[in-house]
């Protein structure tokens, strides 16, 4: 690390100076300070006084907050423009005016406002439902406790894959490793040991510190408390940083949509300005009437319909058990294509039992099981260890064996990582003599072996091939150890395998369907042996077109390996790069990824992915890494959650198009008519009370049924024909607009209050209605159904519309009453569009195709930002702003 590197990091780093103090400071004397020893911890009545004097371990937590809400509403340019507009009716007279302009800002800021705040409330609920906890001593005993309650002079344990909690002065350290690349941006990771380092020592130097926000990459430690939540290096510089998620696709594509928005508004406007000053308008009037225009074909409600869609989505899929950590990422979920899961406990049972010993040459079964149970980590067999340590401890054959109470505690340990694939032990027997004791993944421990039997490698394929897990055990003399280093595991003799049994699970297959006819393509990433995959996939059902090891990975480059991932169904024997590296791959390719994983060695994979899934049983370090939390690890969940996804983004799309299209033709109407009429079609506040009445009715969108055909393939944000539906549709609606002028101006002979009070009405009835037709590409009513809030709201809003003309509210807002003939002729009007718009939309939809074109964003997947994971407890890394 580069000395202006480590300056900047300290520089960033605040006051939180507690843990460079210990890191310098013997453990006797850490301890002594804190008031604890290491094998008894804080008692219950310190840690009660403790966390009244520091608070919660926590740096940063999901929290609704009423004024942040207000001012994303209120820094709308669109409001602005309402503003100045009300402002200047106000400063030349038009008072009325003013308060109508004024009362329509309130009440679509209050809208807004309400829609986004409940959405921020849906987030807290789920937020506070995520929880991340570590192994702590208090009073002698060992237990999991949630991070937030952590005080200084707690005793924990960390272990592979643990993302520290705390900042902690290490007391131990076996093999320990931290990746400490969010506090340090270093990619490697750091030894650690429990020797006091020089006072002063820069950050990247505290070896004999764990930090916050750090992750164990390998071996185990212990460590005492010194410093929680703002307190800790981590802590200091999260307080100081801009925590502003970076925007998902869908985000990225309502900023091209409003773009797209931008350029057609400011057009309009412009042009409508200077040609209404050409023909000798009023300046006020051409002035507010084109300020009108501009809001008039803005969707004023995208926002509220958004995240209405998204809190209605987070709190159904929240009863199916999906948690989604950031909302816009439900969207997201459903645009899906591709998913690489893992396969224990997704498609097996998770619930591995253990069957048998199988001896690889001199060994009994019996010598098997019991060098395979002492070959466990001291702490983890306290606290279950690994699901095939608890499976053999567990089993009838160890406790015939009697070997749980006759296995003694190891001299030294060199503890599991996903690099090796292997965990090793030295033990010492009663007469004094070391046996070092490896065991692992049988390919691992094979390489190690000298003179392994020909009978073994034909056995450990059998078991391979009935699709059972396998772990190898080795053994060999060791008095001359008094540690163990990888550099030990070596020459060693094959005892024999540990044969595990984990089945299928018997909803796997129904799961695997349904995300089959949902277009989502399935792919198993695991660490087992790839005839042990193949079998699971074959016997669930799942098209097997091929299987690639690790091994294959590293011979090919990242064009092959994307010509290759698509007729590839299992990855096996695969590390942490090996799966980041195939779902960056898959990235760059047409579609969306999703990586669903619960290790630490998924992490990097969760990172790279689209929409990484983790479950509530993960490692910290895994569910951090999510967007979305699974309470069940069933890929019948996740497909409710893709479901969910294409509905919220399928509603979104028909107010997208029905706004652009409605409110272009009705704007398109407006400019053409106030070129040849000598007054205005209608007021500025008239255009802006239509255009809220009419967003207010689509508010009901989020709760309308979405066609079966919608659901079956995933939809992106395509501006080119969200562009031509609006260039389409948007003439069909001005040429009824036209025709309302004809009946008023030659057939009633209106003038101008009437003539406003008829081009109201009809614009706000066609634009209200159209929703029928344009929610569906099928046959609406007949084929396709709308839900009965947004048939209420729709029709409301029409009825409201022609009532308000003989209201006592009519003369203030303008408006004069209508002749029956008109609302005759409306009637007839509104029939002809819907009929038009369903001949243009079979026109528009068969040049389409079947679905809507799908378009992969010009900037190249590999380029695009994603969300940065929020969390409850805080010290947890976080992606901030870090392109992937």
């Amino acid at each position: 690390m580069t000395a202006a590197k480590t300056d900047e990091v300290d520089r960033r780093s605040g006051s939180a100076t507690e843990v460079v103090t210990a890191a310098a400071r013997s453990t006797a004397e850490v301890l002594r300070d804190l008031g604890v020893t290491a094998d008894q911890g804080r008692t219950r009545a310190d840690v009660v006084q403790e966390q009244a004097r520091w608070g919660l371990n926590a740096v940063s937590s999901h929290r609704a907050r009423l004024l942040p809400v207000l001012w994303h509403q209120l820094r709308s340019p669109l409001l602005g423009l309402l503003l100045a507009a009300a402002l200047a009716s106000a400063l030349f007279g038009q008072r009325g005016d003013a308060v109508i302009i004024a009362a329509i800002v309130v009440v679509s800021v209050g809208l807004g406002f309400a829609n986004e705040y409940r959405a921020e409330k849906a987030a807290e609920a789920l937020h506070s439902r995520i929880r991340h906890e570590t192994t702590v001593i208090r009073e002698g005993t060992r237990s999991r406790v949630d991070v937030t309650v952590l005080v200084p002079g707690d005793v924990l344990e960390l272990r592979l894959g643990d993302i520290v909690p705390a900042d902690l002065r290490l007391l131990s350290a076996t093999g320990l490793e931290c990746d400490e690349s969010v506090l340090t941006g270093e990619a490697l990771a750091v030894d650690k040991s429990t020797g006091p380092v020089p006072p002063n020592t820069p950050l990247a130097e505290l070896s004999s510190a764990a930090l916050m926000g750090t992750v164990v990459r390998a071996g185990s430690g212990v460590g005492v408390v010194v410093a929680t939540g703002a307190r800790t290096r981590f802590g200091s510089i999260a307080a100081g940083l801009d925590t502003h998620p970076l925007d998902t696709e869908f985000q990225i594509g309502l900023r091209e949509f409003s773009m797209l928005l931008v350029y057609v508004a400011g057009s309009l406007t412009a042009a409508i300005f200077a040609a209404n000053l050409l023909l000798d308008k009023p300046f006020l009037d051409a002035l507010l009437f084109s300020l009108a225009i501009a809001v008039g074909i803005t969707p004023q409600l995208l926002p509220a319909v958004v995240s209405t869609s998204l809190a209605a989505g987070s709190r159904r899929m929240s009863r199916r058990r999906v948690l989604v950590k950031r909302l816009v990422c439900i969207e997201d979920l459903g645009n899906v294509d591709v998913l690489f899961t893992d396969k224990t406990g997704t498609l097996t049972q998770g619930r591995v039992q253990y069957m048998r010993a199988v001896p690889a040459a001199v060994d009994t079964p019996d010598e098997v099981l019991r060098w395979g149970l002492r070959c466990t980590e001291a702490s983890a067999r306290a606290s279950g260890g690994s699901p095939l340590d608890q499976a053999m401890w567990s089993s009838p054959a160890a406790t015939g064996l009697g070997a749980v109470s006759a296995v003694r505690e190891p001299t030294a340990v060199l503890p599991f990582d996903h690099d090796r694939r292997m965990v090793s032990v030295l033990t010492r027997a009663p007469s004094g003599s070391s046996t070092l004791i490896t065991k692992g993944a049988p390919e691992a421990v094979l390489d190690r072996c000298v003179d392994v039997p020909s009978g073994a490698r034909t056995a450990l394929a059998a078991e391979f091939a009935a699709g059972n897990r396998v772990v190898a055990v080795a053994t060999r003399p060791a008095d001359d150890l008094s540690t163990v280093t990888a550099a030990d595991e070596r020459d060693l003799r094959l005892s024999g395998f540990l044969v595990f049994l984990d089945p299928p699970k018997p909803d796997a297959e129904t799961a695997l369907r349904r995300l089959a006819d949902l277009g989502v393509a399935v792919k198993v990433v695991t660490g087992d042996n790839a005839a042990v995959a193949v079998k699971v996939c074959r016997d669930l059902r799942l098209a097997t077109g091929g299987a690639l090891t690790g091994t294959d990975i590293d011979a090919l480059d990242d064009e092959a390996l994307a010509a290759a991932i698509p007729d590839t169904t299992v990855f096996a024997r695969v590390g942490p790069e090996h799966k980041a590296r195939i779902v960056r791959v898959q990235r760059h390719g047409a579609g969306a990824v999703a990586f669903l994983g619960d290790g630490v060695n998924d992490a990097l994979a969760l990172h790279a992915a689209d929409v990484g899934i983790s479950v509530d049983s993960a490692t910290d370090v895994a569910k951090d890494a999510a967007d979305v939390i699974l309470l069940d690890k069933d890929l019948g969940v996740l497909a409710d959650g893709v479901v969910e996804g294409r509905r919220i983004f399928a509603n979104t799309i028909k107010y997208v198009l029905m706004g652009t299209s409605s409110n272009f033709g009705n704007m398109a109407s407006a400019a053409g008519a106030s070129l040849f009429l000598p007054f205005l079609p209608m007021l500025p506040s008239q255009i802006l009370l239509n255009n809220l009445l009419y967003d207010t009715s689509q508010l009901a969108i989020p709760t309308d049924n979405v066609d079966a055909e919608q659901l079956r393939r995933p939809a992106h944000w395509d501006i080119a024909f969200i562009r031509r539906f609006m260039l389409r549709f948007g003439p069909l609606s001005s040429v009824f607009d036209f025709a309302t002028f004809g009946l008023m101006l030659w057939v009633l002979h209106a003038g101008p209050e009437q003539f406003h009070t008829g081009w109201f009405v009809e614009s706000l009835a066609t634009q209200a209605l159209v929703i029928f037709a344009i929610r569906t590409r099928t046959v609406p009513f007949f084929r396709s159904h709308p839900s009965l809030p947004l048939t209420l709201a729709a029709l409301g809003v029409v009825v409201i519309g022609a009532l308000l003309p003989a209201t006592p509210l009519a003369g203030a807002l303008g408006f004069r009453p209508l002749p029956l003939a008109f609302y005759a002729a409306l009637a007839a009007m509104v029939v002809g569009y819907l009929v038009l718009i369903e001949i243009g939309k079979r026109s528009f939809y068969r040049a389409a195709g079947p679905v809507a074109p799908r378009v992969v964003p010009p900037r190249g997947r590999g380029l695009r930002r994603r969300a940065r994971p929020f969390s409850t407890v805080g010290p947890v890394p976080r992606r901030t702003g870090v392109p992937r």
